[in-house]
């Protein structure tokens, strides 16, 4: 019953940061693309006014005609919207699904035994540290002198984050390494919505309502978190789906997958945001960031490519041995009423329950098996030996 309600609950969760997470993605990217497509006013009466850009578009039958102030219009209309629910509400899906999969189960999901034996709640700490510490780290290094360089920050802040994914490949599993990685990507992003950008908003429209001089101050730093918001925003969604791929964080120097697969997210977010300015340079924009971002990807996918040389040999008649494997080690959570506690259904679908069964998963065995991914954990105890031989079998034509 209890792993009906874990199905039912990590279902509904994951919906929900679905919906959520693309109502803020979406909005997120809109006014980034909106501010880099503003043209100086037309009229000198709105420049007199205060505004600095702004841009006519048509969408869904009707024209729109946005403008953006230098820091506030002269009074404040009766209805000013504001978005940072989506922000908020995408975070705490998001840490429910961590708590409910990662934390919660995090013998299986957060703990590898041959990465580093660790506790459970020594685990759940260290996870919860890394959120905690990563926007504190981040937030200093913005406020501090640093801060004004946006350039110099960038690169402190790109190689603290490769730190950071090396030091979670060698304390979590290749999975909850990357997934504890994006979280704390997220972290960042929300609370710089919540402790910079929203406050700061508030700030220029209380003075406002109080006469006063707005400070532009509020609005520059809304804009520097925004930035790098919409840089991170790629690589945390590789995170995401970076686990129904087992040769990402299973590889064996998977740091430097996680490094470069979201070095290659912001590169091409970074292109995005060029080809956004390309009226400023004539209509072109410079190739670089696309082309390094594919690059990247090019790198990592060809230098994790497995190397495995075994020295075991299989004949069609060990067939037998593989199939007992396979159920020893492998059908507790691939089987149709699975014993493995935490499973109640065979992940993805796969089953072992029959010969037929396992012969119509070959291909989807090797990837996980080569990369140690498979137990998750090593959770039923499964030797070299007995690995050696299932991907031996299947080199060899996994005959039946």
């Amino acid at each position: 019953m209890a792993a009906y309600l874990i199905e039912w609950l990590s279902l509904i969760g994951r919906w929900v940061h679905l919906i959520t997470g693309i109502a803020w993605i979406g909005a997120s990217f809109y006014f980034v693309w909106l501010d880099n497509h503003l043209l100086a006013p037309a009229n000198k009466s709105a420049t007199d006014a205060g505004v600095s850009g702004e841009l006519w578009a048509v969408h869904g039958g009707g024209f729109y005609h946005s403008q953006k102030y230098r820091v506030a219009p002269g009074a404040l209309p009766g209805t000013l919207h504001w978005f940072y629910w989506e922000a908020y509400s995408t975070w705490l899906s998001g840490f429910f699904l961590l708590c409910l999969m990662y934390y919660g189960q995090a013998e299986i999901y957060l703990i590898d035994a041959r990465v580093l034996a660790l506790s459970k709640p020594a685990a759940i700490l260290i996870g919860l540290a890394f959120l905690a510490g990563s926007w504190f780290i981040y937030d200093a290094l913005c406020r501090s002198p640093l801060g004004r360089d946006d350039r110099k920050l960038g690169a402190v802040l790109a190689l603290l984050l490769a730190i950071q994914a090396y030091a979670l490949c060698q304390i979590f599993s290749g999975r909850g390494a990357f997934i504890q990685f994006g979280a704390a990507l997220g972290t960042i992003m929300v609370a710089n919505v919540f402790f910079v950008i929203i406050p700061g908003q508030r700030e220029l429209v209380r003075a406002k309502q109080e006469n006063r001089e707005p400070d532009p101050i509020h609005g520059l730093r809304g804009k520097q978190r925004s930035v790098h918001n919409t840089y991170f925003t790629l690589p945390v969604l590789f995170t995401m789906i970076s686990t129904h791929y087992a040769m990402t964080y299973g590889a064996k120097h998977n740091w430097l997958v996680l490094v470069g697969m979201c070095l290659a997210g912001a590169l091409i977010r970074a292109w995005f945001v060029a080809r956004h300015k390309a009226h400023e340079r004539g209509g072109r924009t410079p190739a670089w960031p696309a082309v390094w971002g594919a690059l990247s990807v090019i790198i990592v996918a060809i230098s994790q490519v497995p190397a495995r040389s075994s020295h075991v040999t299989v004949t069609p008649e060990d067939f037998a041995r593989v199939e007992s494997i396979l159920r020893a080690r492998c059908t507790p959570c691939h089987s149709a009423a699975p014993t493995q506690p935490g499973f109640l259904a065979p992940p993805k679908g796969i089953e072992f329950d029959t010969p037929q069964h396992i012969i119509d998963n070959v291909l989807r065995i090797q990837p996980p098996l080569a990369t140690h991914t498979m137990p998750p954990g090593n959770l039923t105890g499964m030797t070299e030996e007995e690995r050696e031989l299932v991907l031996s079998w299947i080199d060899h034509g996994a005959h039946r």
